[in-house]
């Protein structure tokens, strides 16, 4: 996973009953096409002797099958524009007709093209792929017609009727082969339990800004729970170990098993379809799918129950028993590898591109040859898939030199997550030429917070790309949860099209102008303020900003909500302050855009959250001065700035935690399973893992967010509680009496409260108000 150490850092319904009919028989007692989201189904025991290839669908039956085609290039021959006219359709509504979509495959071999052209009202875009369409069209709303579609937000509502023509025919392409997105703890941070409907959603953004190769990661679990269940072990056992959805991100990274579930087969074959059918959509779209892997996990005994397998205990991660490595050199490995790939391929079809991290965070190696252990990972991959590219991520240490030695680096791309985070960086030689995609982690565990190092990601995007020796191949779109931050979307994706440097100041002036459907001046003045101060934090140790005080474990000398997270301000405060001064003298008329709404928000959201910085420290001394009125007016103030951010993020349905809930509920068969993935959706936001893991391994409020419902009911009680302790402290003139927060929290966790899923309150007077409450600042 991504951040600091240790961590946790369009075809039918028809087609996908094809894909599912391709599974056994014994399996399928239950249509999972027409079940119901909470349905059982008996669970038919997989006899031991199947053979893999019985068990897969065959290649040429596969509605997934990718052929021919090398990752992050474009297709060799003609493909069909209908999934792109079917995406256009979703995100522009009212315009779509207005353009004409135009396959032309052959432009420029090896780069992902598109020309935009066409007269008022008749826009032609000509694109390499699918998805290169959409980037065409994105690059006309952002330039031509001065729109937004960001994420999240959108200015579509300011188009005219007939869009505006395009001056002169324009043709970009991709300065970089490889625009992959997605963290391995996107799943977890951004919604385990989402739909399809948002999952395209997301695809649908990430090809409109020029993305070309995503993670997917749902229903990834299905493999694993297939193959193993030849390898000796019961559905049962295999259930038990895998964990609930919120939690896999870090079971596929081999850093815990078991947590939040048990799992049902219902939900893992739930999850399966919806992960394929994601795979196919992004196939639909020329996109590559970039699915797991499989380099050695394994559960607890594997060595006893298979002979002449060799596993190698993992040890502890934050608190959790990770699960064992099977030495991929043991022939074992290559049996059990095959069966994995077979059990993948007939649900998610095949790729070009696979996403494997041995040994991550922390991975212990025993007397494993690392060298020859890549190389069996590779050849594994290779027998199933042949010359397909491994991704792997950049972080902390890994990839080693023993892992780079050991395989063919010319079919591996190295996702750095920390392009953005410190200095004296040399890729080249840290790797040894290996090619690299340059990435950013501007967001860990899905924080509310704003900015980005959007500075350094054009400076060294600029300076990697120059170099006589680069190996600089790609992007990679990193963040730990996506959806938070639409300026830093844009800004990051923009990079890989631009055919020359980007001017940052002129990219947000420009920002500015289409967000809101035209340009303003007061919009200017905001954006200019939040551009010079969260969006220019410098390198050197963080790539994100600071969280908020409010979220806190609450302690008078409280410096931050996660431990991993910056301990001060990463810019000045002011910049905020005054951004959120301009965005409220906006034209009235720009004022009803969902991205309006969005930004207005979440940047008083900031100015808040920034005063908690100011505000606590005066607390701190009116205490420490035993001043018991000033302590109570003090506190009386933190209490009610947090309802007013309470009811300010209840305005915009991106700031709801009642949605997480509710989708987390939905997948449960009956009153048990509902309460035990709630809880799994819960405890992600609060104590993240049992206790060991919530206090030694310091990954309370690591996902912390300000969030309607999350602050009033975990982080304002917590301060409550708090406050009254030291109160009645002062009061009794003796310390205060103490609180076991872990507990506090779990029962949080345990919760089955419910809350709104629609926002409420008019996001301006929320707004208006806050600024005139807080101090004005030059």
């Amino acid at each position: 996973m991504s951040g600091p150490i240790p961590r946790p850092g369009g075809a039918g319904r028809a087609r996908r009953r094809v894909t599912l009919a391709a599974l056994p028989a014994a399996l399928l007692t239950l249509a999972v096409a027409g079940a119901a989201p909470g349905a059982t189904a008996p669970v038919a025991p997989v006899p031991a002797s199947a053979p893999a290839a019985a068990m897969a669908a065959a290649p040429e039956a596969a509605p997934h099958a990718v052929r021919g085609r090398a990752p992050g290039t474009s297709r060799p021959g003609a493909f069909d524009a209908a999934p792109a006219r079917a995406a256009l359709e979703r995100l522009l509504p009212h315009h779509a007709r207005q353009f004409t979509l135009v396959p032309d495959p052959g432009t420029r071999a090896g780069a992902d093209t598109f020309t935009v052209s066409g007269t008022a009202g008749a826009i032609t875009v000509r694109g390499s792929t699918g998805a290169t369409l959409l980037t065409g069209v994105g690059w006309y709303l952002q330039h031509i017609a001065g729109a937004d579609i960001g994420w999240p937000g959108d200015s579509i509502g300011m188009l005219p009727a007939e869009l505006p023509a395009v001056p002169a025919p324009v043709t970009r392409s991709a300065q970089v082969p490889h625009r992959y997105a997605l963290n391995d703890t996107d799943d977890g941070y951004s919604g385990p339990y989402r739909t399809f409907e948002q999952h395209q959603r997301q695809i649908d953004l990430l090809a409109l800004h020029g993305v070309n190769e995503v993670f997917v990661q749902a229903g990834a679990e299905y493999p694993y729970y297939r193959a193993l269940q030849r390898f000796g072990y019961t559905g049962e056992e295999l259930r038990q170990w895998i964990p609930g959805p919120g939690h896999q991100s870090w079971w596929l990274l081999q850093n815990l098993s078991g947590f939040g579930g048990p799992v049902t087969e219902q939900l893992m074959r739930g999850r399966a379809e919806l992960g394929g059918r994601i795979a196919e959509q992004l196939r639909a779209l020329g996109m590559t799918p970039v699915l797991p892997g499989y380099f050695g996990t394994v559960p607890p005994g594997f060595a006893a129950r298979n002979a002449g397998a060799v596993t190698v205990p993992q040890g502890d991660w934050a608190g959790f028993d990770r699960p064992d490595w099977l030495d991929p050199s043991s022939p074992v490995f290559a049996r059990l590898a095959a069966d994995y790939y077979a059990e993948q391929r007939a649900v998610f079809g095949d790729s070009a591109m696979y996403r494997m991290s041995p040994l991550h965070e922390g991975g212990q190696t025993g007397s494993v040859d690392v060298k020859a252990a890549a190389g069996a990972v590779q050849q594994a991959l290779w027998a199933a898939h042949p010359g397909a590219l491994w991704a792997v991520l950049g972080w902390q240490d890994d990839p080693t030199k023993e892992l780079l030695a050991g395989v063919d680096t010319s079919k591996l791309l190295i996702l750095d997550g920390l392009s953005d985070r410190y200095n004296r960086l040399d890729r080249e030689a840290r790797w040894g030429g290996a090619p690299y995609a340059m990435g950013t982690i501007y967001n860990f565990g899905g924080h509310t917070t704003t900015g980005a190092n959007t500075s350094v990601w054009i400076d060294r995007f600029k300076a990697w790309r120059a170099k006589s020796d680069s190996a600089l191949a790609g992007t990679a779109y990193l963040p730990e949860a996506t959806g938070t931050n639409p300026a830093a979307f844009d800004l990051f994706t923009d990079l890989a099209w631009e055919p020359g440097p980007v001017d940052q100041r002129k990219w947000f002036a420009e920002f500015a102008g289409r967000r809101y459907g035209r340009p303003d001046a007061e919009a200017s003045a905001a954006w200019e303020e939040l551009r010079k101060g969260p969006y220019s934090t410098s390198s050197g140790l963080w790539s994100e900003s600071q969280d908020s005080l409010f979220s806190a474990r609450p302690s008078l000398t409280a410096t931050g909500s996660a431990y991993w997270s910056p301990k001060s301000m990463r810019y000045p405060a002011g910049s905020v302050r005054r951004a959120l001064d301009h965005l409220l003298k906006v034209d009235p008329r720009l004022r009803g855009s969902s991205a309006y709404r969005f930004d207005l928000v979440d940047t008083a959201r900031q100015a808040l959250a920034n005063h908690s910085r100011v505000l606590l420290p005066r607390i701190k001394a009116a205490y420490e001065a035993r001043d018991l009125a000033l302590f109570r007016e003090l506190t009386a103030e933190w209490a009610h700035r947090e309802q007013q951010l309470d009811e300010l993020v209840g305005s915009d349905p991106n700031f709801l935690l009642g949605p997480w809930l509710s989708a987390a509920r939905a997948h449960g068969s009956d009153r048990a399973e509902q309460d035990r993935y709630e809880y799994d959706a819960r405890s992600i936001l609060s104590v993240w893992g049992r206790q060991s893991t919530s206090e030694g391994g310091f990954l309370h409020d690591y996902a912390n967010r300000e969030w309607s419902g999350l602050v009033s009911e975990l982080y304002a009680r917590r301060w409550s509680s708090y406050f009254a302790s030291l109160e009645d402290g002062l009061v009794r003139r003796a310390a205060p009496r103490a609180i076991d927060w872990h507990s506090f929290e779990e029962r949080w966790a345990r919760l089955t409260t419910r809350h709104p899923d629609r926002p409420s309150g008019d996001p301006y007077v929320l707004a208006a108000k806050i600024a005139a409450s807080l101090p004005a600042v030059k």
